[in-house]
């Protein structure tokens, strides 16, 4: 016979109700105490009726989570990162691709799309935040990046101007004096790259450094092969850049691609940092250093936001906002 609450209560040393606390979700229990009521769980085998219990509440067990790409490596390890977590509190993860398309935010944002979600993780790229605050449905949201919704909905962000600063900081400290700046959007909306690049600019500014314009590239896109695009144009200026700050990893590939095409060593004649801390920088040749977001915080704490909203616990109070940490790791491509 199947284990029962009081089972479980019983060997973690706590009440029925702490127990339901901790299964449901529905009420703030100690982190020691939640983890002890878990490996009972683990260790007495019980296991909930999560679809009754989700019918009895009126819910589906099912959150959106809505990112610009499903095939980028820091979007993929982020949405795994979700997935575990959500599957701890009894979720399944349902992911949609945006392509950072306007019509496709508005209609997930508003529940057009007709998905039966309880909650909706969102990383927009084209939605101004008044935009964001009119599409919204009856769903709770979470926006994640650059995008702040002014109050309409809790946010979770690192912040992009100290983790740019720092990174160029870095650069000059190893003695670049001709720093680039690779990834610049200006047809997004997200601020990502605005906002790097603020942080770069104040960077120069510390040091004295008047910014050189012919230093700042555009891309189309945050790949691999833009970022050999721009740093090739970089590279034929005729004062090219003796550093480079990409405000992606994907984009720090690509240009470390380039530097090699053109007999460069990388560090040696160019510094190069990115930003995500995705897996192929780290096996890369040299090993690419870069700014790291917590993933893992910046998925627990959208989740723990969407789970105040969803269980009513925090209906009617202002939007919230986590900035999720960050820290550079300095690798290889910059020793």
């Amino acid at each position: 016979m199947g284990a029962k609450l009081k089972d479980v209560a019983a060997l973690a040393g706590v009440s029925v109700r702490t127990v339901s606390n901790v299964v449901n979700d529905s009420a703030a229990v100690a982190p020691a105490t939640r983890e002890r009521v878990l490996a009972a769980i683990e260790q007495t085998g019980y296991r909930p009726n999560l679809a009754a219990r989700n019918l009895r509440q009126g819910r589906t067990g099912l959150i959106g989570l809505a990112i610009p790409e499903v095939g980028s490596p820091y979007f993929g390890e982020l949405a795994g990162l979700l997935i575990d977590a959500a599957q701890e509190r009894g979720w399944t993860v349902l992911i949609d691709q945006t392509a950072g398309r306007a019509d496709r935010e508005r209609r997930l944002l508003s529940g057009a799309e007709g998905h039966a979600v309880d909650g909706l993780i969102i990383s927009p790229w084209a939605l101004s935040p008044a935009e964001i605050g009119t599409c919204q449905g009856p769903a709770p949201v979470v926006v994640l990046g650059e995008i702040d919704p002014e109050g309409t909905a809790d946010h979770v962000a690192i912040d992009n101007v100290t983790a740019a600063r720092e990174a160029t900081r870095h650069l000059l400290a190893r003695g670049a004096r001709r720093p680039a700046a690779l990834g610049l959007q200006p047809e997004l909306r997200n601020r990502t790259a605005e906002l790097r690049l603020r942080g770069y600019h104040e960077a120069l500014a510390e040091a004295d450094l008047t910014p050189d314009p012919r230093l700042t590239a555009a891309v189309a896109s945050l790949h691999r092969a833009e970022g050999r695009r721009a740093m090739e144009a970089l590279l034929d200026l005729p004062e090219p850049p003796d550093a480079v700050f990409c405000f992606t990893d994907e984009l720090a590939l690509g240009a470390l691609r380039a530097a090699l095409s053109r007999g460069l060593r990388v560090p040696r004649d160019l510094l190069v940092i990115g930003f995500d801390d995705i897996e192929d920088g780290r096996y890369s040749t040299p090993a690419l250093s870069t700014v790291a977001p917590d993933k893992k915080h910046i998925a627990e704490s959208s989740l723990q936001l969407l789970a105040d909203r969803i269980y009513g616990r925090l209906a009617n109070t202002p939007s919230r906002q986590v900035v999720a940490r960050h820290r550079l790791l300095a690798r290889e491509s910059t020793a």
